[in-house]
């Protein structure tokens, strides 16, 4: 269950092993004790080009420094049900309130012909991707595929640190995930706002790219924990999803942001989560009765209460988000 010693800081582990044929005990010990820890831990060798994460920057850097008027030319209204666009600094609510940063939403491409498109699935459709930046589509999808591996070479290490077979979250959960991409600006804070506010992520897996602002922080049993930031290390976090399943085991752990810089932030973080369509059950291990957190949580309900696919449980959570948007994607609204 809980490991209760929470640390006081994020780990740092090297994931390199995990893309050899050699020993991985270490690494997966190291991500063991990180889930049970502090559900976050950062990650080195793992693989992805540096200039690849130059690109992106440079090229999102290019896009939020234009005015608001063109990039509304991509904002979410025109996205429908595939939730994808740009929204406005406070254009997005956690906990009902205002965040100080404006982002764009990306997810897996999909043309009109796609079967779950023609379907009306909501999350699924076409990007929007602005005419101003033309470098922006490129890097976004090329970045989403390097993630995409990258999420599910760290799931294969969180199976083995689970004791399961290593291809088992591929098999049963994440064959065909959800993928979900964000691009956020912050600008400096001011007042007493917060960038985002306390929260934890859905799904299984976060992973994300930070610049050098800093900001980032995670709350431990001592209080809030400054993430590092440096330079080739991404931040890994698990989500409600993973929580769930290892009934607390593995806890999603309350993060939030403010930019106290003085300098525009920006983050990227890319979300690994279950297919559309997967129910999500406890991993064979969890077999005590369901963990009741909700006085705990920071929004005071329980992800080992509810009962339905990843889908449900991500279409439950994203009205509240952007409620004036909710009815693009909410059933019968």
């Amino acid at each position: 269950m809980v490991d209760t010693a929470r640390r006081s800081e994020v780990p740092m582990i090297d994931v390199g092993a995990l893309r050899q044929a050699g020993p991985r005990d270490a690494v997966v010990r190291e991500l063991d004790r990180a889930c049970r820890a502090t559900g976050f831990f950062c990650v080195r060798g793992h693989g992805i080009d540096v200039a690849l994460a130059d690109d992106l920057d440079r090229e999102a850097r290019t896009f939020f420094a234009q005015p608001d008027d063109v990039k509304a030319e991509i904002e979410m209204a025109r996205g429908g049900r595939a939730w994808r666009g740009w929204f406005p600094v406070g254009g997005e609510l956690t906990s009902g309130q205002p965040d100080q940063k404006e982002g764009v939403y990306f997810g897996e491409e999909l043309g009109p012909d796609d079967p779950r498109v023609r379907a009306g699935l909501p999350l699924h459709g076409a990007n929007l991707f602005p005419a101003s930046v033309p470098g922006l589509r490129a890097t976004v999808l090329g970045w989403m595929e390097a993630m995409t591996a990258l999420g599910h070479l760290l799931l294969r290490g969180i199976a083995l640190a689970l004791d399961l077979e290593e291809g088992w979250f591929e098999r049963d959960l994440t064959r065909d995930p959800t993928v979900l991409f964000r691009i956020f600006h912050y600008p400096p804070a001011t007042g007493e706002g917060w960038g985002v506010g306390e929260h934890t992520d859905y799904g299984l897996l976060t992973v994300l790219l930070q610049d050098d602002r800093g900001g980032l922080q995670v709350r431990g049993t001592d209080g809030w924990i400054d993430v590092p930031t440096q330079r080739g290390v991404l931040v890994c976090n698990i989500g409600d999803m993973l929580d769930r399943m290892t009934g607390g085991r593995y806890r999603s752990t309350p993060h939030r942001v403010r930019n106290v810089s003085g300098q525009d932030r920006l983050s990227f973080p890319l979300f690994f989560d279950p297919g559309w369509g997967t129910a999500v059950r406890p991993v064979p291990f969890a077999d005590d009765a369901p963990l009741d957190d909700a006085d705990s949580r920071w929004d005071r309900t329980s992800v080992h209460r509810w009962e339905g696919t990843y889908g449900d449980y991500l279409l439950s959570k994203v009205g509240r988000v952007f409620p004036d948007l909710g009815g693009a994607v909410l059933p019968n609204q």
